[in-house]
Parts: structure tokens; sequence; C-alpha cells
């Protein structure tokens, strides 16, 4: 690992989550991660977004609470089966951190239209093509066309999904459930035993999908460590 920034805390802001609550997160700066080295930041309940490795580290809350799914336990529901149906027609290419043009596109219409958030193409980069550790993205195509891409950071012990892309014109698809049940399906193909989903928080109704891909487990902040649910 090379490191060109130490750990620090970063401003206290408004906690985007949690309406009233404030956040703060750990930070480091670094890149050359080897897996092993991935594998103890997610351990331990970071995450990151390009060069840029975070946890955190909020005044008086914890309530973003790292989640991972035990690979090898998962079986789809009733309702995954149903997605998996609906999307067989989408081809699927696993490709090397790699820029282009529809690529942000697409990830602009997303963050508008889901969001509402404004983007450049600098940011984009930035956040997904400063490439700091073992990482592929994983193209989504109906009928030749783009319609979804993940980021996805490889551990010795672990895939982790960074970021998922897709057309809001087809929502109906759940193209965001049908991406991580592929994820979860390709990390059981490599023999990695835990798929991580990022910051779990209850009191957020849009990340209470990632609670559907059981079982998973929560990481403890007080203990350090992870425990079933």
């Amino acid at each position: 690992m090379k490191v060109l920034l130490n750990k620090e805390l970063g401003p206290i802001l408004d906690c985007p989550y949690i309406p009233g609550n404030k956040s703060c997160n750990e930070f480091f700066l670094a890149y050359n991660l080897s897996s092993e080295e991935l594998d103890e930041l997610l351990e331990t309940g970071w995450r990151k977004f390009g060069l840029y490795f975070y946890r955190p580290k909020c005044p008086n809350c914890q309530s973003c609470l790292p989640l991972r799914v035990l690979v090898n336990q998962f079986a789809p529901s009733k309702g995954h089966k149903k997605v998996l149906k609906k999307n067989s027609d989408i081809q699927i290419k696993i490709r090397p951190l790699e820029f282009r043009d529809e690529i942000y596109e697409l990830y602009a219409k997303h963050s508008k239209q889901r969001f509402g958030q404004e983007t450049t193409i600098g940011e984009f980069k930035i956040s997904h093509f400063y490439i700091s550790c073992p990482s592929i993205q994983m193209e989504y195509y109906l009928k030749d066309q783009l319609v979804a891409v993940g980021f996805l950071d490889l551990g010795k012990n672990g895939l982790s999904s960074v970021y998922f892309i897709f057309d809001p014109d087809h929502s109906k698809r759940s193209l965001g459930v049908f991406g991580a049940l592929y994820e979860l399906d390709y990390a059981q193909k490599i023999n990695l035993p835990h798929y991580y989903l990022g910051y779990f928080i209850s009191a957020n109704p849009s990340m209470t999908y990632k609670s559907q891909f059981t079982p998973f487990e929560i990481y403890n902040w007080k203990s350090q460590r992870w425990e079933p649910k």
C-alpha cells in the first residue's frame, strides 16, 4: 500500500442519511493496495471511492453499520428468482476499470433522475477510475444498449460492491437487485466467502433492500466484530 495522506478526521456535517443528525468520516488516501490489504480494511468497516478510504466517526451516532452477505449460505428467494427471470435477456460483460463516455452518461442520468444530483466527468473519474486496489466493472446490456454498470473491488476473501448505476427508464426490471444477485453469484464462482454491500442504516428506507440478501453479518463498532443477523 502506498499512502498519500495519513488518517484524518473530516469536518462535522449534516448527515445525508438521517435528518437532524451530524456526520463525520475518518479518512485517508492510498493506492497500490493488495487484495489482502483490501480485506483488512473491509473487515474493519472501511469503504472507498477511488483513492479515498473512509469510515464513519460520527458524534453521538453509530447507525452506519457495515453489512456483508455470507456467500456460500445465500440462496435466492422466490422474489429474487422472479427478478432473475425478468432479466434473463440481459447480457453481462466483466472488464477492468475503464472510463467511457457512455458510462458517464448513464451515471449522470441515474444521479439526476434518482437523486436529483448534478455531476461532472471529473468527479466521476476521481470516484471510480482512480485505481487504488484490484477492481473490475460489470456492464449490463439489453439488445446492445448499456443499461447498468457495477463497480467492484476484489479482496482475497471478499467482493465489495462500491457503486451500482442503472438506467432509470428500466426501473421496472429491478436492476439494482439483479446486479446484487449477479455479483453474489460471481463471488460464489470465484470462491469468495463474503460479499460487502456497504453501510446499512435501519432508519433509512433507501437501504432496507440490503437486508433481503440473507444470511448476512453486521459489523459491531463497539466490539469490533462481525455478528450474524
